[in-house]
């Protein structure tokens, strides 16, 4: 395990309106889960080695010094650039203890992972939960298990996600899906919309918050084109980008539009949320306005 310097890790968001996250938190850098399409790969993050991961050289005592600093409360999101619960987590125990660091300083959180072991913490979530919100987010492209070791063979299965899925709802937490990136011309079809809204409503999620296609810019965009020539010969599907999309970093589906209606009548008929101010005024339903506010 690599250990690098960092001065800072809770840190201001650019945009807080997505899932009222107030800061953001970064304990590792790099992901081994391998999926094919990651953002986090692209030239513009300077992430070298990125399936390599790397911690925050005393990550603890920063983010307390951090979180000490702080002049108002707030939502803390982690997962935007590297999974919070890599494999190592489960030893190094870092996202666990930063948790608890949260919950006793009074800041709540909003978590994006691709694997189940977030399950292991539910009982400091739920102290969080009590007073502040405690937001599960879990992302989930396809309910294919043999299509997922393809475009993110490492991750945990979206089998097993779902269980997560079903373990946190039955906590009593606020618990949802992104749905995102749906894949053009592999995951873009209703079939895997419709599935992935009603699996997701079976295992008590309460949203779904989509990306009906994906990014592709410098130095991720050749590392995904590889990896499709190597996944999918027959499929011609890099050339397929090539020809729709050339350089442009948004990539959105084909049938987009065509899709979101799907999407929306099937969260509709479930009465899964799926606009961000509902997800946000709803995550936060039953705590005090006056914990967000300033000390």
């Amino acid at each position: 395990m690599e250990y690098i310097p960092a001065k800072s890790i809770v840190n201001r968001t650019k945009d807080p309106s997505w899932f009222g996250t107030e800061y953001n938190m970064n304990i590792y850098r790099g992901c081994c889960h391998g999926c094919i399409y990651c953002d986090s790969r692209s030239d513009c993050y300077h992430n070298e080695d990125f399936d390599q991961v790397k911690v925050k050289a005393d990550a603890l005592r920063i983010i307390r010094d951090d979180l000490e600093s702080k002049a108002k409360l707030g939502v803390v999101g982690t997962g935007s650039m590297s999974d919070p619960y890599n494999p190592f987590e489960k030893e190094l125990q870092l996202t666990r203890r930063a948790l608890t660091l949260l919950e006793a300083y009074g800041f709540g959180v909003a978590i994006a992972t691709k694997s189940d072991l977030i399950t292991r913490d539910i009982d400091v979530l739920s102290s969080i939960h009590r007073t502040m919100p405690a937001i599960c987010k879990i992302t989930l492209t396809t309910c294919d298990d043999a299509l997922a070791a393809k475009v993110e063979p490492y991750a945990p299965s979206p089998s097993r996600r779902l269980a997560a899925v079903e373990r946190l709802s039955a906590a009593g937490l606020f618990t949802g899906i992104l749905m995102m990136p749906i894949l053009p011309f592999l995951e873009d079809n209703p079939e895997n919309v419709r599935d992935i809204v009603d699996r997701a409503a079976d295992a008590g999620a309460r949203f779904i918050y989509p990306a009906l296609g994906m990014t592709c810019r410098a130095g991720q965009r050749e590392y995904f084109y590889q990896k499709l020539e190597e996944e999918f010969p027959r499929e011609d599907l890099s050339e397929k980008y090539r020809r729709r999309y050339g350089p442009r970093y948004e990539c959105p589906s084909p049938n987009a539009r065509a899709l979101w209606e799907v999407f929306q009548e099937a969260c509709n008929r479930r009465g899964m949320l799926y606009s961000m101010g509902r997800i946000v005024t709803a995550s936060r339903r039953g705590h005090e306005s006056d914990q967000l506010s300033l000390f």
